[in-house]
């Protein structure tokens, strides 16, 4: 087996991988056994001429008869395929079995890993099962109603479950691979295993998290729903079980705990408990729409629309030297929608998702500006208050109901009368009301913004509009502690035991990155303990 690299295939060409390998290196069709696309990203750097770059796995019959004219083209070398070594269970023997906090991205892999290796984790979620969830959810943007334990940020599948599903990330991890073939195991396109931007929607990760929790079932695994941890118990520094909110126990040595950013609760217990925590930059503004179509002809030119392009994103960065600060897009939706994403009673949050067709004609993205912890307070917990403050501050303006504030790009720059004439539909749900965000958000925030505004124009056209619609405030972009962990063993350095994972815990961005640490903390696990013998 071959591997091509670099391999461009023009937007407009018809023919197929096979017959366009064998034009490419001269050989005959009938020589090409199979082609396999290991991955497939757009160019649009040259456009009008917009290309498709493909890494492809190339078998051929009767390899060696072409080796000399493959080994002249010089981007074919042959294919490496590795596997993942099975973790090797350590020497101390568990007497319960290990617990996983949290059934969100780092949850399910930890819980999963776990499972697949005998260990038969007990997993507690505070929220519901994910249809359960749903419909919690979308009774809140119908309403007005939350349920603080089953919302967009708590409950089966975690805050990534209401998103547009990414599976980008920056790290460069070899399990990487594996964790998207088990995703497609479990209900995801197949598509998501050879994509360079891979994503899911919302409405296929509702079928994948059930299916992962339903195989840790199926493998000797426990899933608790709506139990919530109240607290640790330990004894001479070790952990030696978790309280629950009832005041019931549950012994156990090992605590993966991935709760995500949002569980502002376990953070004041922990700190409380002093577990080592340490305050972290995180980032705050509002969320931006635009017309796709707008956001496809700034990055396709005269192809936008062609049938074999999906919906366009964008990334912007702009670092402003009156403020000191740096504005960027977070969390970009392409065809997606802005939704109500509070935990809270008396705190407006907003966040994008989309569905996996990413077909509503609107694109939103996350507008943020770094907050560093000088930005908060000396206090462990003041980036916790400082999220609060600006969420309350968004509840109270737009009237209390779980409305979110709304103003569009022309007023907010010019700093007139909020309006909320906008080139599209408004997509919050619960619904909008015109207020001046600068009155939710602080100064550095928004000036920042304001700032940024005509760079993000002339990077994509039209992306400045006066008319292009603001929504706030977004809060919820990373954890703002991290729960110190030991670098080899994973372990807190403040209770043996206890190993921190996932987004809520500071260490990874997005779904696929906490999935990676879910499954290395997993890991971790698996080197110190042998699995529990349970009859």
């Amino acid at each position: 087996m071959l591997k091509i690299q670099n391999f461009r295939v023009a937007l407009e060409e018809e023919r197929s991988l096979p017959a366009l390998v064998a034009k490419q290196y001269r050989l005959p069709l009938s020589a090409v056994k199979q082609v396999r696309v290991l991955r497939q990203a757009v160019d649009a750097r040259r456009r009008p001429r917009i290309s498709f770059v493909y890494t492809l796995a190339v078998e051929l019959h009767e390899e060696a008869r072409f080796a000399d004219r493959l080994a002249a083209a010089g981007n074919a070398e042959r294919l490496e395929e590795t596997k993942l070594p099975k973790p090797v269970p350590g020497a101390l023997l568990l007497a319960h079995p290990p617990v996983v906090v949290g059934l969100g991205p780092a949850g399910l892999l930890a819980a999963l890993t776990l499972a697949e290796n005998g260990y038969r984790p007990i997993v507690l979620e505070r929220g519901r099962p994910v249809d359960d969830r749903t419909r919690d959810v979308a009774a809140f943007w119908a309403t007005g109603e939350l349920n603080p334990s089953s919302n967009v940020q708590f409950g089966e599948g975690g805050a990534g479950t209401f998103s547009d599903g990414k599976l980008t990330t920056r790290v460069n991890d070899p399990v990487m691979d594996s964790i998207l073939a088990t995703f497609a195991a479990h209900g995801a396109p197949e598509e998501i295993c050879y994509m360079h931007k891979p994503h899911v929607g919302t409405d296929k990760l509702r079928l994948v998290v059930k299916n992962l929790r339903n195989r840790i079932i199926a493998l000797g695994g426990r899933v608790l729903f709506e139990t919530t941890l109240a607290s640790l118990a330990a004894k001479d520094g070790r952990l030696t079980g978790v309280i629950l909110s009832d005041g019931q126990t549950l012994p156990c040595e090992a605590l993966i705990l991935a709760t995500g950013h949002s569980a502002r609760d376990v953070y004041a217990s922990l700190a409380a408990q002093q577990i080592a925590m340490m305050p972290k930059s995180f980032a705050v503004g509002v969320r931006i729409e635009h017309p796709q179509d707008l956001i496809d002809r700034a990055q396709y030119g005269a192809a936008a629309g062609h049938p074999k392009l999906k919906a366009a994103d964008y990334a912007l960065v702009h670092h402003e030297r009156s403020t000191g600060r740096t504005a960027y897009s977070f969390c970009m939706c392409p065809g997606g929608a802005v939704m109500g994403a509070a935990s809270e009673p008396g705190g407006v949050v907003v966040n994008g998702m989309s569905l996996f067709a990413r077909d509503s004609g609107v694109a939103n993205s996350a507008l943020v500006v770094n907050v560093d912890p000088a930005d908060c307070g000396p206090g462990l917990l003041d980036g916790l208050a400082f999220q609060r403050r600006l969420e309350a501050a968004a509840f109270q303006a737009a009237g209390a109901n779980y409305a979110a504030p709304a103003q569009n790009v022309g007023s907010f720059c010019r700093k007139a009368a909020p309006s909320v004439n906008s080139l599209a539909p408004a997509s919050y749900r619960p619904g909008i009301a015109a207020v001046a965000l600068d009155t939710v958000l602080p100064a550095f925030v928004t000036e920042t913004l304001a700032a940024a505004m005509p760079a993000f124009g002339r990077k994509i056209r039209g992306f400045d509009d006066p008319l292009a619609l603001m929504t706030g405030v977004e809060t919820r972009t990373s954890a703002p502690l991290r729960i110190i962990r030991e670098e080899t063993t994973r372990m807190s350095p403040s209770l043996v035991g206890l190993y921190p994972a996932g987004e809520g815990a500071g260490y990874a961005g997005g779904i696929m990155s906490a999935a990676c640490d879910g499954y290395h903390t997993a890991c971790a696990v698996i080197a110190r303990f042998a699995p529990p013998k349970i009859g």
